[in-house]
């Protein structure tokens, strides 16, 4: 696993902190991160947008998660800070669940969120509150289906990775099984959408505000 230099920064209600550095002043949600290991400390647009969104997802505390594509485990590791739970993090490589697991221990989330190395079929059965994928729309295109048939009714997905050229393809996709956006973030380069399945109306938290 290659190593990274990062120091301390905020993303909306969160400070992503470096292991060993000491928490800043002020300071947000914190989320510790190994210097070695996966992709995803944050910077990048689509990491950044979905921190953004997620303090406004209702009823993300107390909900039962999954973070598909969980390099780091940066999501998962948002999410039980909001307070979900339960989080899954399932990821291809061993390298990253390696990463994210060293990273749910930083965190002090051992009996909250469960790292698996595999696929989706590895967790066949369960139903989810909340989905979090931050990956290419290559993915989430042949996936739709199947990630929205592993979500309770009235539950979110938040997807993200999406290149710009993409996006009218994953709305068309994913509103077709039922879902409706209920926020975006376009960037410069990728598109990040929250879906919600069902018909009532979805009520968004204020943002940054805390349940």
């Amino acid at each position: 696993m290659s190593g990274r230099i990062f120091t301390s920064f905020s993303i909306g209600l969160f400070t992503i902190i470096p292991a060993g550095d000491p928490h800043p002043n002020p300071c947000g949600l914190p989320i510790i991160l190994g210097k070695k290991g996966a992709f995803g400390s944050g910077e990048h647009e689509t990491t950044a947008s979905c921190l953004e969104i997620m303090p406004d997802i209702p009823a993300i505390k107390g909900c039962h998660a999954l973070d598909l594509g969980c390099g780091t485990g940066i999501l998962a590791l948002a999410a039980a800070r909001l307070g979900a739970a339960a989080v899954v993090a399932v990821d291809l490589e061993e390298a990253a669940t390696i990463s994210c697991q060293e990273n749910v221990v930083f965190n002090g989330f051992e009996g909250r969120i469960t790292t698996v190395c595999g696929e989706l079929a590895g967790i066949e059965g369960q139903l989810f509150d909340l989905i979090l994928a931050n990956i290419y729309a290559d993915i989430l295109l042949p996936l739709a289906e199947q990630l929205v048939s592993m979500v309770r009714p009235g539950a979110c997905l938040l997807l993200s990775g999406i290149p710009l050229q993409d996006k009218f393809d994953i709305v068309q996709r994913y509103t077709r099984l039922g879902c409706r956006v209920v926020d975006s973030r376009i960037g410069e380069e990728f598109a990040t959408y929250l879906f919600c399945t069902g018909t009532g109306p979805l009520q968004m938290e204020p943002s940054g505000s805390l349940r």
